[in-house]
């Protein structure tokens, strides 16, 4: 059997096979329309047949790939990039879902920033779905009355995605890039300047809008409210579940040789990890304080939703980033690859794909750009301290853009659409697919991620 590993596997899998051809796209693409239009034009046809459409594109494109293709890597690969996020998002989901935060005071445009910002940090330490989950609930009861979608928007952009940038641990991209051999401290070390500038300029924003919007409605609701300013803490055993679950993240069998593995095709597929993560996410809810379930009136729905609608992403966009990742690493794409291309590339499909998988593609082009290999340990961890042309700085690329533009669509980070979950179970009516894109990441999001690429990539 070839000795493939990574992404080298995967490009020669397809030597060996066969590419896609272009059509094979056309499901992905279906998916993605579907998921747009689907809530706004036949909303009660899609919620109840979404899982059947996502599984059923995701089928025949994986089918396609093993009887016609003959290509079973893809699909393992696949397979087991599925596993692992949805693995880490369900357990944060579940155990974060047991810990009740109350906050008795007052929603003025200050607190609201204060928890934006805080809740930005913590997702570094939890996960950008731990902190999502756990903070999500008590944002919008301290804003009960005067919740409006621009806050849960906000709440995406800053803690379920910019957040999260400084830690492996904070978003599924730049776990991926840990697993491969990106040390564990570089993120903080090169993302905390533009991580900084981004929180800020959005912070800004938010509170002048908030000062607008919120003193429109306070003028509305003359009942006066007696504030105790105080905060309670149900569930905090939970925490010790969300550590186990952390401390897991590392338990990884590429990165630790005495780890278990699952070994298919020169590869090692992490498997205890995931046990530990899908144990704990059993146990935390078996043993959840009812007080705290019942506060944050938890319920599955949405990380059912996301498990469907990403078995149809990761199923259906394998031909999607085989043809960027191909024409990124031929000679003509290989030309085109700067600080600046990567960063837009990533960028713009990690808005349309799930960024995970979009951060692989283009930090294996960028580094077959340069003769190294994302499937060697060595290599990865090279290409991140700078010993190739530039190429520290090219990864700052790809990292900041893969976790910043995950906040353009609901689709682009998986902590998005159970947010927006979250936000309409309580009654909050949340924009649709393009509704969100035109009135809050085009006109608000967009001009900030220029400001970040100008300050940061266009002129070095």
């Amino acid at each position: 059997m070839d000795q493939h590993s990574g992404e080298g596997g995967h490009e020669d899998g397809h030597d060996v096979h066969g590419s896609a051809p272009v059509w094979l796209v056309i499901p992905f693409v279906a998916l993605l329309l579907m998921i747009a239009t689907g809530p706004l034009f036949y909303e009660n046809f899609w919620h109840h047949n979404y899982p059947k459409i996502a599984v059923g594109l995701a089928i025949l494109v994986v089918f396609y790939y093993l009887f016609v293709l003959h290509n079973v890597h893809g699909p393992v690969h696949a397979l087991a990039e599925y596993i692992q996020f949805i693995a880490l998002l369900s357990s944060l989901y579940i155990a974060s879902g047991g810990i009740l935060i109350e906050i008795d005071k007052k929603a003025t445009p200050f607190a609201n920033v204060t928890l934006l910002l805080v809740g930005a940090v913590v997702s570094n330490l939890i996960g950008t779905t731990g902190a999502s989950m756990l903070l999500v609930r008590p944002f919008i009861r301290l804003n009960k009355g005067n919740i409006q979608p621009y806050h849960i928007i906000f709440f995406i952009f800053m803690v379920s995605n910019i957040g999260g940038s400084l830690t492996p641990i904070g978003d599924p991209p730049l776990f991926l890039g840990f697993l491969k051999g990106v040390p564990f401290f570089w993120t903080i070390e090169h993302n905390w300047p533009a991580w900084m500038l981004a929180l800020l300029l959005l912070a800004g924003v938010f509170y002048v809008i908030d000062r607008k919007l919120g003193k429109a409605n306070e003028e509305e609701n003359l009942e006066e409210v007696t504030y105790t300013n105080k905060f309670a803490l149900i569930g905090s055993k939970n925490f010790i579940w969300l550590m186990v679950i952390i401390g897991s993240v590392f338990l990884d069998p590429n990165v630790l040789d005495w780890v278990p593995a699952i070994h298919y095709d020169g590869q090692k597929f992490s498997f205890v990890r995931e046990i530990i993560m899908l144990s704990v996410a059993y146990m935390s809810y078996r043993f959840a304080d009812q007080k705290a379930i019942k506060g944050n009136e938890f319920n599955f729905e949405p990380i059912l939703e996301v498990a469907f609608i990403f078995i149809g992403i990761f199923g259906t966009m394998m031909p999607a980033l085989e043809l960027v990742g191909n024409f990124a690493k031929s000679p003509e794409g290989a030309a085109l690859i700067t600080h600046n291309t990567l960063y837009w590339g990533t960028g713009v499909l990690s808005g349309v794909l799930d960024n995970a998988p979009t951060y692989l593609n283009f930090l294996a082009a960028a580094m077959a750009s340069q003769g190294a290999e994302i499937g060697n340990i060595e290599d990865v961890r090279n290409f991140a301290l700078n010993n190739y042309v530039d190429s520290s700085f090219e990864l700052m690329a790809i990292s900041l853009a893969s976790v910043f533009f995950g906040a353009m669509t609901y689709i682009g980070n998986g902590p998005n659409f159970m947010v927006k979950s979250i936000a309409e179970q309580s009654g909050i009516k949340m924009p649709s697919f393009f509704g969100y894109i035109i009135r809050f990441s085009l006109p608000i999001l967009l001009p900030i991620l220029l400001i970040v690429w100008l300050v940061f990539f266009a002129f070095v």
